[in-house]
C-alpha cells in the first residue's frame, strides 16, 4: 500500500538505527510513521535517498514507537534512537514514560495476572527478564535505603528467589503503575491495589515501581544494562515462546501455565532477526508449508522465551498448549493455550518442544546462545 505524503498531514519522525553485521556499522535513518493510515517510510540519511517507500507493516503502530524501541521493517531490527522534530517531541515526550514493574519474589505465583494487568492499563511490556539478584546487587539497587532498620530484611527478602523486572511504557507510566500498585505498606493500601491483592506487609510487598523519571532511568538501566547470569536450570525443561501476535494475551497465558502446575524457572522477552528465527526453527523448514511465513511472525514483534519445567515437561507441555492447528484446538481440546489463544497455524499463539530430546537444546538456544 503506497499513499501521497500531504505536508500537513500528521505524522511522528524519529532517527533510527540498524547495526549492519556484514559492514560492522550502524546506519541511520530517518523513519516517518503517518497517523491517518499507520504508514511508515524510510530515509536513509547517509546517502540521501529514500530507503523505504511508504507501505502498511501491519504490526507496526502508534503505540510501538517510544525512545528505545526496536521495530521490525524488512526483517531489519531497528532502534528508535531520537525524535527528530518538534512536533513528534512534543507528542510523546510529555506523555509517553517507562518505569520499571518489578515482580518480587513472593508474587511469582501470580506473575501471569499481575503481567495481565499491566496491558489491560492500555501500557506496553517493551522488555521483560527473570533475573536472581545477590545480596551485593541487591545492596545496589536498593542502596536509598541503606542504613534504614528494614534494610537487612529486604535484602534476605529480594535475593530469596528470582525476581521478574519489566520495563513498562505508556501515557504518564510512573504516576499510573505507582497508583495501581498502592503503598509500601499493604495494610494502609486500598483493597484494590496491587500490593494489597498479592503483598502482605511492608517487606513482602509483592511489587516495586520507580517513583522518578531518575529513578525509573537508573533501575532499568539496573536491569536492563547489567549482564544476570540466566535462572535457566537447563534439566526436566522444555521450551515455550510466547509469539508476538498473542504478547498482549501473554500475562493470561503465563497465568495458565502456572495455574496448571508448571515452573517457570527462566523469562526473557527479546526480539529476534530473521537469521535467529531460522536457526532456531530449522527443523521445521521443509516440513512445514508455514515454514517461511512462521519465520517472518516470528520476526514481527517481541517474543517472550521462557524455560518451563515439570515432570516429563515437553509431553506435558505440548498437551496443555494444543495441536498445532488452533482451528482443530478449539474443535478437539478448546481449553488449550492455543484453543484459547491462537488464530491460525502460523499465528498459534505459542511455540513448544515437540520432541523429548528438543527441550533442553531449544532451551539452551534461547538462554545460552542468544545471551553470549
Amino acid at each position: 500500500m503506497s499513499a501521497k505524503t500531504n505536508a500537513s498531514e500528521p505524522r511522528y519522525t524519529f532517527f533510527v538505527e540498524w547495526f549492519d553485521k556484514q559492514a560492522d556499522l550502524i546506519r541511520r535513518y530517518q523513519l516517518t510513521y503517518f497517523l491517518r493510515d499507520d504508514t511508515v517510510e524510510m530515509y536513509d540519511i547517509k546517502n540521501r535517498r529514500m530507503f523505504l517507500k511508504r507501505s502498511n507493516f501491519g504490526h507496526i503502530t502508534a503505540e510501538d514507537l517510544y525512545l528505545g524501541a526496536t521495530l521490525n521493517v524488512f526483517s531489519r531490527q531497528v532502534k528508535i534512537a531520537e525524535y527528530a522534530d518538534v512536533f513528534t517531541r512534543n507528542e510523546l515526550e510529555g506523555n509517553k514514560s517507562r518505569t520499571l514493574a518489578l515482580v518480587k519474589p513472593d508474587a511469582y505465583p501470580h506473575l501471569g495476572k499481575i503481567t495481565a494487568e499491566v496491558y489491560k492499563m492500555g501500557f506496553v511490556i517493551s522488555k521483560m527478564k527473570m533475573v536472581k539478584l545477590s545480596k551485593e546487587e541487591a545492596a545496589e539497587f536498593y542502596s536509598s535505603i541503606k542504613g534504614e532498620p528494614f534494610f537487612g530484611e529486604t535484602i534476605d527478602f529480594i535475593t530469596s528467589d528470582v525476581v521478574t523486572a519489566m520495563e513498562v511504557v505508556g501515557n504518564h507510566a510512573i504516576q499510573a503503575w505507582r497508583e495501581k500498585i498502592g503503598a509500601t505498606d499493604t495494610s494502609k493500601n486500598d483493597p484494590s491495589s496491587l500490593r494489597s491483592i498479592y503483598g502482605t506487609d511492608a517487606i513482602k510487598n509483592g511489587l516495586h515501581g520507580s517513583d522518578s523519571i531518575t529513578s525509573a532511568r537508573s533501575e532499568l538501566e539496573f536491569f536492563f544494562e547489567k549482564k544476570f547470569p540466566s535462572t535457566a536450570i537447563f534439566n526436566n525443561c522444555t521450551c515455550a515462546v510466547i509469539r508476538p501476535h498473542a504478547i498482549k494475551q501473554s500475562g493470561d497465558i503465563i497465568d495458565r501455565m502456572l495455574q496448571e502446575g508448571f515452573e517457570i524457572s527462566a523469562l526473557e522477552m527479546s526480539c529476534l532477526s530473521t537469521v535467529a528465527a531460522e536457526e532456531f526453527l530449522e527443523v521445521y523448514k521443509g516440513v512445514l508449508p508455514e515454514y517461511h511465513d512462521i519465520v517472518k511472525q516470528m520476526c514481527s514483534g517481541p517474543v517472550i522465551a521462557m524455560e518451563v519445567r515439570q515432570e516429563n515437561a515437553v509431553d506435558a507441555f505440548r498437551a496443555l498448549v494444543g495441536p498445532h492447528d488452533p482451528e482443530i484446538a478449539r474443535h478437539l481440546r478448546p481449553q488449550t493455550i492455543r484453543g484459547q489463544f491462537g488464530l491460525d497455524r502460523v499465528q498459534n499463539a505459542v511455540h513448544c518442544s515437540d520432541l523429548p530430546e528438543d527441550g533442553l537444546l531449544e532451551t539452551e538456544y534461547f538462554f545460552k546462545m542468544l545471551q553470549q
